[in-house]
């Protein structure tokens, strides 16, 4: 009798809390993640980062949606001139 092989499901991010941030994973590789902000009366309380980018939110929720939205565009900032990059998307 044959034994059929196991296909492994490629693992997905996940949200993970630290002391003052929060993590986002993919596997065993920290690929973004959301600190927040020193101080009482602040109105833009998170900072996230994400490769090269970066920014600020209000809520926790916003900047956890800014991270997992950066992941999935790649990490990469698109090219200005399309014609120059070859795997950029044709109009």
């Amino acid at each position: 009798m044959a034994t059929a092989k196991r296909t492994r499901k490629p693992s997905r991010p996940f949200w993970e809390r630290g002391y003052h941030s929060h993590g986002y994973w993919l596997a065993k590789v920290l690929v973004g993640r959301v600190e927040v902000e020193p101080g009482n009366h602040l109105e833009m309380k998170y900072r996230w980062r994400v490769g090269n980018y970066a920014g600020q939110c209000t809520t926790l929720l916003e900047a956890k949606r800014n991270v997992e939205r950066a992941f999935l565009m790649g990490g990469r900032q698109l090219s200005l001139f399309p014609e120059d990059d070859p795997d950029a998307p044709r109009a």
